[in-house]
């Protein structure tokens, strides 16, 4: 085995004997101890390197236990690096209610993160300032960025702004921005003005941004898709006619991109969550449907908190056989 060791890579070069394939095992452990060590610039000799480089064993400790620790000190960062490190995500309606806590979440995981709104620019940029602070980087974070998801234009303009921001096309697109008549009229109430201004953001607005997601995201890059619908077409309450016509038709035109993206290595999940405690979900509401909904609901109703992990599970590497579901984040409800 000859081993060339780098500043920052190792090539291992091995010529294989047919009578001793039974090594493999060995060479294969030998390799996995040191794939994810980076090579310590203060070993100068290779005996050194080759013992540093392998988990400290005991010999390495009692000889060399200054560049042990120096090496050990390297390895600490590559150890703890975030699951989302180096990938982006954008996420429309991610300044307000449970697009905002995905956008916080998904920061605290590692990912720049594109805040999508659609008019508070002073509450969006105070948000996005908000998520840089968090942050040792000296390069942004997060930027805010104002797009009415409706216009294809605008959503065009949204995803070059992203790559502009970031240096590369969204990794993970998150479809959160939503619209619900607060006045909850029954079918024949309901005004053709409102059912046009809820399925132009509810279902244009998701059509435009997973076809915009679906033609940018690179195959191969790991590229996940999450739209959001509602576990009220689990319970078919009356007053939501219009808003429960816009979640069936998400449902179903997310489930079909899944299927079509699915080549790309790219996958496509909703989350229909219950009710979450919002200004969306709350406007409109009284005390008594309120405690209904919590009698429901395992004695309260869901916070953002409780949603924002499920979208992170779902863009994570650990889903990347989860595709084409609909995920109902709901305590119960429905």
């Amino acid at each position: 085995m000859n081993m060339i060791i780098h500043n920052t890579s190792i090539t291992i070069a091995v010529k294989i004997n047919p009578a001793q394939c039974h090594r493999l095992r060995h060479i294969y452990s030998f390799w996995s101890s040191i794939k994810r060590t980076l090579a310590c610039p203060s070993c100068t000799s290779s005996t050194h390197q080759k013992i540093l480089l392998a988990r400290p064993n005991k010999h390495a400790k009692q000889q060399h236990p200054e560049r042990v620790s120096a090496c050990e000190a390297m390895a600490a960062p590559a150890a703890s690096a975030l699951p989302l490190d180096g990938r982006v995500a954008l996420v429309t309606g991610g300044s307000r209610g449970i697009g905002r806590e995905v956008c916080a979440h998904l920061a605290s995981l590692g990912a720049r993160v594109v805040v999508n709104y659609a008019s508070n620019s002073a509450n969006a940029d105070a948000f996005a300032a908000d998520l840089n602070s968090r942050g040792a980087a000296a390069l942004p974070r997060a930027v805010a960025v104002r797009a009415d998801v409706s216009d294809p234009a605008a959503v065009r303009a949204l995803f070059d702004r992203a790559e502009e921001a970031f240096g590369t096309p969204p990794h993970i697109v998150v479809a959160c921005a939503g619209l619900l008549e607060s006045k909850y009229p029954s079918l024949a109430d309901t005004a053709v003005e409102d059912f046009d201004a809820m399925l132009a953001v509810n279902v244009r607005g998701t059509f435009l941004v997973c076809r915009e997601a679906a033609n940018r995201i690179p195959a191969g890059a790991g590229g996940r898709v999450v739209t959001f619908s509602s576990s009220i077409l689990g319970t078919l309450l009356p007053g939501y006619a219009a808003y429960t016509a816009t979640n069936g038709a998400v449902e179903a035109m997310t489930r079909i991109m899944a299927k079509e993206v699915a080549a790309k290595g790219m996958t496509a999940n909703v989350v229909a969550p219950g009710p979450v405690r919002t200004e969306l979900f709350m406007a409109g509401k009284d005390e008594a449907f309120v405690r209904k909904v919590e009698e429901r609901s395992m004695g309260r109703i869901a916070e953002t908190t409780d949603v924002a992990p499920v979208v992170a599970f779902l863009v994570s590497d650990a889903a990347a056989w989860v595709n084409g579901q609909v995920i109902r984040v709901n305590g119960g409800f429905a």
